[in-house]
């Protein structure tokens, strides 16, 4: 099978050839400001030698980092309209009313509370309110709102509110582009809204930057089908990441994660990513992510949904560097690197410049940093050393020694030898892991709900049985589908034998 493998980061866009797991050819060219230019003038690159190749192309996987930084720099958002159903219950806490003012400000289109709901052993706590929700809708629609987050109470364990308040609001308002958050969020309600809202807030932008990527892909003169990197190591298809843009937040680390176990050929270990704008850690288990299990705080939001655990901290290629007093970071040239850097003829001093002048890589030209001198470069770096062995130390779960993967662009920042690592890894092809990553994407599902009364081999068989019919729906082979996740949680605080299950199955696209 032969798929292409692209990753829009904020430094660079790579892209890579992977036929049957193997990579045979890589491209690494900057971003650009439309994002969808760096996307052609890769893919041209990659089959500039063989044009003929791009016609046996199975697949395309591209992971981006657009509507994180559109929710991180607040920009590119349309205002969103909330609708929850929970009334008498959960109305202490309007929606948005943790998010910081100037997004809010932003992204706020209203917000409608009504009865209805469920508990969480899917008993209804109220009818639903049919008329007060077909009132929101005209509200909406009045107000000039064309996307809207609609949340429940238990909506993850029992869509049947969210469902039927959907269908009235396109009733009252048929050009609202709907996200229900049980399709989203796991159980917490407030969490679970917020990335509703979220996502409901990026749906332009989505739309806008899905059908650019259609287009430079058509323009490439590639006919194969497009796919999306998720935050847990899988793709989905086109149609269904412009729907749910929030699964994409994180797929820049995760794709080299990814790539970087595939490239290494093993499972587990903590794997540092250095861009030229910033170094993502995680830790593989099973040749995928950790998942984070507690509140992800995004742009200032809380939300709960399927993210990966990682630790992000200012330090790249492109790190902005200044010698008296020595600071690093955390401003970077990002994509303007080979436009600013000392290297290539700029005149700001970046990690990149202190990596030449120690000797540590041979790029652009050395001359221009030789004034910085190789014992103060030396001291820059080992400080930026200290830095990631700070940051790897917090990311590992015990004190065990585990193997760490270098990879990305800048991977020359990470030093060869750390206390409490067995070995450093750098494997071929480090600098585009990302794009590694994404071209072998699998399908996921996932289930999170709540079992009562059944003993442990019965709620894992359900738990199994839903998320498998879940992957299978987004396009998964059955007949590769296999467990790569579970966490069972027991509820003492609820009534009967009651257990939460996380589960997580992935499978191959069909040949």
């Amino acid at each position: 099978m032969r798929r292409i493998g692209v990753d829009v980061g904020g430094t660079n866009t790579d892209a890579v050839l992977v036929e049957d797991g193997t990579v045979r050819s890589t491209v690494k060219t900057p971003t650009t400001e439309d994002v969808t230019t760096g996307i052609r003038t890769g893919l041209a690159e990659l089959f500039g030698e063989n044009p003929d190749n791009a016609a046996g192309v199975d697949a395309i996987m591209i992971g981006t980092t657009h509507f994180v930084n559109a929710v991180v720099q607040r920009k590119s958002l349309n205002r969103a309209a909330a609708l929850r159903v929970c009334l008498p219950a959960c109305a202490t806490l309007e929606p948005m009313v943790d998010w910081p003012e100037d997004l809010s400000q932003i992204a706020n289109g209203g917000h409608f509370l009504v009865h209805g709901g469920h508990e969480y052993d899917g008993r209804p706590i109220t009818a639903l309110d049919e008329k007060a929700v077909a009132n929101a809708g005209r509200g909406m629609r009045n107000s000039g709102v064309t996307a809207a987050a609609v949340t429940a109470v238990f909506s993850p364990l029992t869509t049947e509110c969210e469902d039927r308040a959907a269908e009235i609001l396109l009733q009252e308002h048929p050009d609202l582009h709907i996200t229900k958050s049980s399709a989203l969020g796991r159980i917490g309600l407030l969490e679970r809204e917020n990335a509703a809202l979220l996502n409901a807030s990026l749906i332009d932008l989505s739309k806008k930057t899905i059908d650019a990527f259609q287009t430079a892909i058509a323009e490439s003169g590639l006919n194969a089908p497009l796919y999306i990197s998720q935050n847990d190591g899988t793709v989905v298809d086109a149609e269904t990441a412009r729907d749910q843009p929030v699964y994409s937040f994180a797929s820049g680390p995760t794709n080299s994660m990814r790539g970087g176990a595939h490239l290494a050929d093993i499972d587990e270990a903590i794997v540092i990513d250095v861009g030229g704008t910033t170094t993502d850690i995680g830790h593989l288990r099973s040749g995928y992510p950790r998942e984070a299990n507690n509140v992800v705080d995004i742009g200032g939001v809380r939300t709960l949904f399927r993210m990966p655990d990682l630790l992000s901290i200012g330090l790249g290629g492109g790190t902005v560097v200044t010698t008296d007093p020595v600071t690093i970071g955390p401003q970077s040239v990002a994509h303007r690197l080979t436009d600013e850097a000392l290297v290539f003829g700029g005149v700001t001093t970046t990690m990149t410049d202190m990596a030449v002048a120690a000797n540590l890589l041979e790029l652009g030209d050395a001359n221009r940093v030789e004034h910085i001198g190789r014992e103060l470069a030396r001291d820059i770096m080992a400080q930026a050393h200290q830095i990631l062995w700070e940051s790897v130390d917090r990311m590992k779960i015990d004190a065990s020694p585990v193997p760490v993967l270098a990879v990305g662009g800048g991977a020359m920042l990470i030093p060869e030898h750390m206390d409490g690592i067995s070995e450093v890894i750098q494997v071929q092809h480090f600098a585009v892991a990302n794009a590694v990553g994404a071209a072998i994407g699998q399908i996921s599902g996932e289930v999170d709900h709540i079992f009562r009364d059944m003993d442990r081999d019965a709620f894992l068989a359900a738990a199994e049985q839903m998320a498998y019919e879940q992957a299978a729906l987004a396009g998964a082979a059955p007949e590769s589908l296999k467990v790569v996740d579970v966490e069972t949680i027991p509820l003492a605080y609820l009534p009967g034998r009651s257990v939460r299950v996380r589960l997580r199955v992935v499978g191959d696209l069909p040949s």
